[in-house]
């Protein structure tokens, strides 16, 4: 079996700041990556623009030159594979961990290819894994789907989006832009106040002037083959419909954290255990980077303001064995 002295669990751009910063430090380490290499920005929409800007997003003080100051996500592949190779980093992709034990002073990692021991254990694992299900009858039908890829996809079908920020409104405005014929579902009265600033007054014009159908204080009941149940202040009404887009947001692996014993917090928003100092759990020696440490508060953190995770942690591990 296989000894580190860091295993780090998530090969996303805060695992792989964490797997800089242990290689700085002089420690064994190995990057785990049940997908692709940064595999959720990989997921993300292929038009999709970042809020951040370029060097907000840098990490291993390897710069991040895009065309424009706010990085597009093929720009973001791409830098983050230069990271990736620049630094050398130990990582092995489309290899998930399925859980790990304490024995004696280690941690005992399985993965689904093998096993391995290590002194400390990172675990950066994002949370564009599990999307937030609307619990409607019909949601489980092939023509719904929680990740929006391409508007070309959508071309002059009859599409539904669900919900009111950012990643709804580009699927939206791109697929409308393709010719897709294009209704909105929004919980709330109107678009979030979070969308991108250059994008909110594009959607609420298209809404206005009809071009974009929006039901505000709606939700779903039902969808079907070739319709769909929306309740709206005025009654039901049911329309027809192709596809349907929930982007419904997404949370964190917390059944997997729980599963190794990290403490979560007995509200609504499963905040995990941790150290704001260190980012150590109530376990020893095991660490939380990233989005994961908000819980289902998952718009507290992001890559820009989580970089410095890196640093806390490797920084107490050199504490403990000072």
């Amino acid at each position: 079996m296989k000894h580190y002295d860091i295993i780090i669990i998530g090969g996303g751009p805060i695992g792989l700041a964490c797997g800089i910063e242990a290689k700085k430090a002089g420690f064994s380490y190995l990057i785990l990556e049940k997908g692709a290499l940064v595999n959720s920005l990989y997921n993300y929409p292929l038009n999709m623009t970042f809020f951040s800007t370029s060097e907000r997003l840098e990490i291993g003080n390897v710069p991040f030159m895009s065309i424009n100051s706010k990085p597009t996500r093929i720009e973001a592949l791409e830098y983050y594979r230069r990271v990736t190779k620049q630094w050398e980093l130990n990582i092995h992709l489309f290899e998930e961990v399925k859980g790990f034990e304490k024995t004696g002073v280690r941690y005992q990692i399985k993965s689904s290819k093998t096993e391995y021991t290590a002194e400390n254990v990172i675990i950066a694992t994002g949370f564009y894994d599990i999307p937030n299900l609307m619990n409607v009858p019909g949601e489980d039908l092939p023509k719904v789907t929680h990740y929006y890829k391409d508007p070309n996809f959508y071309a002059f079908q009859k599409v539904l989006v669900i919900g009111a920020n950012n990643s709804a409104v580009d699927a939206a405005m791109e697929t409308w832009r393709k010719g897709a014929e294009v209704t909105m579902v929004i919980r709330e009265e109107g678009i979030g106040e979070r969308v991108k600033y250059w994008v909110k007054p594009d959607i609420e014009n298209r809404i206005k002037e009809g071009s974009i159908t929006a039901h505000f204080n709606s939700q779903i009941k039902e969808i079907r083959e070739k319709e769909v149940v929306i309740t709206t202040p005025s009654g039901e009404k049911v329309i027809e419909n192709d596809w349907v887009i929930a982007m419904t947001g997404y949370q964190p692996n917390l059944p997997f954290l729980q599963s190794l014993g990290i403490n979560l917090s007995k509200d609504e928003i499963m905040k995990p255990q941790y150290s704001d100092e260190s980012m150590e759990t109530n376990l020893p020696n095991v660490y939380l980077a990233g989005v994961v440490c908000g819980g289902m508060n998952t718009h507290s953190l992001f890559i820009e303001n989580s970089r410095v995770h890196a640093e806390q942690i490797v920084s107490s591990i050199l504490e403990k064995r000072a």
